[in-house]
This record gives C-alpha cells, structure tokens and sequence, in this order.
C-alpha cells in the first residue's frame, strides 16, 4: 500500500498534490495530483539541460501552497557555493492546480539552457492507486491542444494542461514539452503549467469544492506556550483546506475526512470534526448534519448496509474496490456510530445557537435515526446496539476502529461477530437522553420513551459490559465481554452512561503508562499479547480519539488525566510541526524526543486537524445553552497553561472572546 507520511501535501478539496520533496511526481506509490477520487497527474518531472535539480528546502505556507527550492549544478559560476536555484511553487484550488517554475540565477554570467517538464496520467481511481492496482495502468497518450498544452482523455474524464509561455517544443516526446530559457545575471525567470479537468455527470454522489472556503483568520488561541498557536493555526489552515460542498440547491460545506483516500462525506469522521469545530464554524455542522440527511436509508438494502433512518457511513461516485475483497457501494452505510453522532451533532448544534428553523427543518430525521436506533440496531433484542457484515463485501467491523484486527481478546484471537462496541452504547445513551431533550423542545412526543430506554440501558451496560474492573472493548457474537483495555473505554466519558464512580475508575486507567504513550492515548494497552506500536488500531495513536478522550474526562472533572493527555498532544504537534497526521506510532519510550510516523497515514486529515480546537475549548469548559440564555465555563484543574486566550468563538449571533490567567477568567464580546 503506498506510504503518505513523508510526501508534502497541498490540499484545496477536491484538489489535492502529494509529492515527494523534490516536487517530482513520478507515478510512484501515491505520488500525483487528485481531484474527485481521481489522479488526475501522475507524473509532473522537471530537467534542466537533462539534469534532475537537487532538492534542497521545502516550505508549505498554506494548506493549499507548497513551495520547492533545488539546485542546478553545471550552471552559473564556477565553485562550491550554488548560484543557479529553481523555485518550484505549487497551488491548488476548488478548480485546478498551478504549478510556476522559476530559475533563478545569482550567478555573474547569462544562463542558457533547457528546461523540460514530463507531463503524464492514468487517470486512476483513488482506490484503484491505494489498492496499488494502478500499478499496472499505462500511462495516457496525450493529445496536442494547439500551442500550448496537453489534453488526456478517458472514460468521460477530460484533463488539460496549458502552458505559459508557449514551449519551443510540444509533442516530440508524448506528455514532454521544453522551453529555452535565457537568464541574465542576478535575474530570474517564470514558465507556468495550470492543470484543470471536467468529470462526467453522475446520477450519484458529486464531489464540489464550497462555494466560499472560510479561512478561520479571526480565531486566535495563544498562551505562553508558543506551540498552541502554531497547532491551532496549522490545524485550522487544514480544516479551510478540506472544506468540501455537498452537491445539492444549498452546496452544504462539509469536511472531507483526508486526502487523498478519504477526500469525500462521511458519516463519522466528518460528525466527528464538524462537532469539534462547532464553536468556530457553526455553518459547517449544520452543513455536514443536512448533506447527510438528504440521505439518511429509506430502505432495507443488505449489500449497502442501508437500513431506514440509518446515516451513511461513505458517499462516492462510483464503486470503491479497495481490495482485498473489500468493494463498497458508491453510498454505504456500513457505521454503526454515525446515526448516534448525527442526534448528537444535531443537539450540540442547537445548544450552540443553530437557528430554530434550521433545527425544525431535520426533525423528521431526528426521529427516523431514534427509529433506527430502536427497530435496526439491535437485531438480536438483547438491548445492546450491535452489528455485523451481511454483504460479505463490506467492512468487518462497523465503529471507528474498522480494521479487521482492531476487536481482539488479551490473546490476540479476533472477536467474532457480532460485535456490540462499548463506545456504540455510549454514543446510543447519549443519542437517546439528546434526542429526548430536542423533542420536549420542540413540542414532539416520545420524549419519556427515549428517557427510560437510556435509563435501562445504563443498568444494562453496568450489569454486562464491565470486566476486570473496566469495560470491556465489546461484547462478541456469544455475548462475553472481550476483556483488554483500550482506548474505547475513553469514549464513554461525558455520555452520561458511567456514574462519577465508574468515571474515575476509567480515567484512572487511562492514566497508566499502559495507555498513555507520552504523546497521546494507544488505541490498545502495551500490555496486550498483540500490541504493535505501529498497529493500525492495535496501538498506534490517533489524535481525535485522544481529543474525544480528553473532551470526556474534562467533562467528568478528571483534569489531572485529561490535561496530561492534552499536553502529550502538544508534543506530538510539535513533532510533526503542528500537522497533525491521521495516526502516529504508540511507543512513547524513555528515549523517544519526537512521536515516530504511521507511513500509510493521512496528513492533514480533518478530525486529526479539528482536535486542537477540541482540547482548547474542552480545557476551558466552555458549554453554551442558547435555547436557555445560559452560557457556563468551567475551567480545568490543573489548566494545561497559565495564561490562555481565545478568540472567535461563535455562540449563536454573537462573537465570544475567553481569557484565562492565573485562575481568573474574563468573556467578553467582540
């Protein structure tokens, strides 16, 4: 499977470039320019008099900018020190790509020389490339378009590349075109290529980029620790990269979870973010919550995991074959979480001042997901939500960790479907108590339904869930607990599903070395027979799950834990110069100073990106009733800083400012 961690990405979804750092793409692994689950370039190489440049800086000003200095030996003046440089600045938009090459020359003397760009496609499914089935796709002939670029055409896909100025030579070499260049001393000089595409008509899901990319430039969170600035800033530069719009009269803006895999609507991963970004961009949760109502199963449909009322996990256009045997339908709804957090997402929004009229508008929808959660989540009547693949096609396991591997007893053997997810009751507990009180406020009924049925629940959950003094991961298919701490556990905090007795129970086995790497919490303990610190789910580290972690203990008043975590966060931040990767390695050794790379992970990726957001606003204690007037703050304790400022919160029509110095805390309104 092609390695990501170490190309540099710029991303302005759907438009996404991952190269290497030399700025070549060479139709190697991942390498290419993507847009709308495509390649669209696969092979953008750059020679000068015959000669590859020598890469020597890269810098990424902005999500959607990378810029790559190299050398040219051979030219300019004599001597060790290099006088000839190339820049090579490359930009992507909703709409395309830009890429300007520039020589610059320090040297004394005229340089004169060739400069030739290999341009080339497969025009590959993302999944086709992913799978690493594309290997073995030719390249495209490209066809002349007059003077000044290259077309490629299949299947109805259509892209171009212009060129400016003119080259001296077009169509020699298929996809190679060469300027002449003459540079005077102490001068530079700038030849161009802009790449765009047309993509055929779907009657399926359509991938746009918004209609606005909002930028975050008025959200400012600063302390004395220089490094919270830098990750929020980074981390919402990639959140405005990853803006998408749904396709739709309203172009809702959603978040694509990560590029380039994952640059499309999902259930989840895009609740998930748009939740945690809820206090800076309301809009984007309350687009993300519409974009997926319009499409929230009306049917029984086992090959696509389709249940009525239930949320769709994925939506593409076309069928995804990532290999493997896992092929899944262009809308899939294999999640067994993503309608708990739609309610939930929904709740939160309205508390945070979504208008009423928007909030009236999903009610409908509000109560089919609570229909599903009743009639289709529990197939088997044993009042726990659980699942299993029918298709035989789809995905083995239906929560966050969805890898085959990520349900497994202390033993390592997996855990037999069906599978009921500890995290699942909790997400359903909420649901339920969230969706009662939207109802009441609503002047809906079934209120105290949904009331007494969290009610049991939670007696349920305690009488079977818990073993060896903590709940377990899940309950397999003969209804035994699978015993092993892991980081699902960290997800019940703040539910409402645990008493303060059981949540201190939990946090404090969070808080062993077990768990907690150093740089964020291990999706499952060292201790396990089958622990790997490069596990997928087996181990490894994801930001947002530490985040959610942190959101919770916060919430049960566990800020010892909580604040620890959220400064491990920092550290890794750091480590990856504050774009946080999809997952990171678990080790956390004495000796390790900087947290070690996942090679197959996404970065940026927008739950990762949307974290910094949620362990600020989480620290503060920030909770918000418009319905009601109220607005509560509870900083934690112990703070993870002394002095923390935070500007741009969005709470209802009003722009909120906190700071927080030395126990004392000020709001104010902008």
């Amino acid at each position: 499977m092609p390695y990501l961690h170490d190309l540099v990405t710029a991303v302005a979804a759907p438009w996404v470039a991952l190269s290497p750092r030399s700025g070549q793409l060479t139709s190697h692994g991942a390498e290419g320019v993507y847009a709308r689950d495509r390649r669209v370039l696969a092979t953008s190489r750059v020679t000068v008099d015959g000669r590859e440049p020598l890469p020597v800086h890269v810098d990424e000003p902005t999500a959607w900018t990378t810029r790559h200095t190299a050398v040219i030996e051979g030219l300019g003046d004599a001597g060790h020190d290099p006088t000839v440089l190339l820049h090579r600045t490359r930009s992507v938009a909703g709409d395309g790509m830009t890429e300007q090459l520039t020589l610059v020359n320090n040297s004394h003397v005229t340089v004169d020389c060739t400069v030739t760009l290999a341009l080339g496609t497969d025009l590959a499914g993302t999944a086709a490339v992913r799978s690493e089935a594309a290997a073995d796709l030719p390249a495209l002939e490209p066809a002349v378009v007059g003077a000044t670029g290259l077309r490629w055409e299949s299947a109805g896909t259509t892209v171009t590349a212009l060129l400016e100025p003119a080259p001296l030579s077009l169509g020699e070499v298929p996809g190679e075109v060469s300027w002449q260049l003459s540079v005077p001393a102490g001068e530079e000089t700038t030849v161009a290529v802009t790449v765009s595409g047309d993509f055929p008509a779907t009657e399926g899901f359509t991938i746009e980029p918004p209609a606005e990319r909002i930028t975050y430039g008025e959200v400012v969170a600063a302390s004395e620790d220089a490094r919270l600035q830098r990750w929020v800033r980074r981390s919402l530069d990639d959140v405005a990269g990853l803006q998408l719009a749904a396709d739709g009269p309203a172009g809702d803006r959603y978040l694509g979870a990560g590029p380039p895999w994952y640059l499309t609507l999902f259930g989840r991963d895009s609740l998930i973010s748009s939740g945690m970004l809820l206090p800076v961009d309301p809009g984007l949760a309350a687009g993300t919550l519409r974009a997926l109502a319009r499409r929230q199963g009306t049917k029984v449909d086992p090959d696509a995991a389709e249940q009525p009322g239930k949320i769709p996990h994925e939506l593409r256009a076309e069928v995804a074959d990532h290999g493997g045997g896992l092929v899944l339908p262009a809308v899939y709804y294999g999640t067994h979480d993503a309608t708990q957090l739609w309610i939930t997402t929904l709740h939160k929004a309205w508390r945070w001042g979504m208008p009423p009229t928007e909030v009236e508008e999903l009610l409908p929808n509000l109560q089919n997901a609570l229909a599903w959660i009743r009639d289709y989540a529990d197939p088997d009547g044993d009042g726990f939500l659980e699942y299993i693949d029918e298709s035989g096609h789809g995905l083995a396991n239906q929560g966050w960790k969805d890898s085959s591997d990520s349900v497994q007893w202390p033993d390592g053997t997996l855990a037999k479907a069906p599978i009921a997810l500890c995290e699942v009751q909790g997400y359903a507990y909420a649901a339920a108590v969230a969706g009662a009180e939207l109802l009441t406020a609503f002047g809906l009924p079934g209120a105290d339904e949904w009331t007494g049925w969290a009610a049991a629940l939670k007696e349920r959950f305690r009488a079977t869930f818990w073993v060896d003094g903590y709940p377990a991961i899940a309950l397999d298919g003969e209804k035994r607990p699978v015993a092993g701490p892991a980081s699902n556990m960290g997800h019940l905090l703040g539910t409402g599903l645990l008493d303060p007795q059981e949540e201190a129970v939990v946090a404090a086995l969070l808080g062993e070395e077990q768990l907690d790497s150093g740089f964020g919490l291990r999706t499952l303990s060292s201790a396990m027979t089958a622990f790997n610190p490069l596990g997928y789910h087996t181990g490894s580290v994801w930001p947002h799950d530490t985040a959610m972690t942190v959101q919770g203990l916060y919430a049960a008043g566990q800020g010892t834990t909580a604040t620890k975590y959220v400064r491990g966060l920092l550290d890794a931040a750091e480590g990856f110069e504050y774009r946080m990767p999809e997952l990171y390695g678990g080790a956390g050794t004495a000796e390790e100073s900087t947290p070690t790379p996942y090679p197959l992970s996404c970065r940026p990726q927008a739950w990762a990106a949307a974290s910094a957001i949620a362990v600020v606003v989480a620290a503060l204690g920030v909770e918000p009733h418009v319905p009601r007037g109220t607005l509560d703050l509870t900083p934690a304790d112990p703070f993870p800083w002394q002095r923390l400022q935070l500007h741009g919160l969005k709470i209802g029509e009003r722009t909120v400012s906190v700071e927080y110095e030395n126990g004392e805390l000020t709001v104010s309104t902008d």
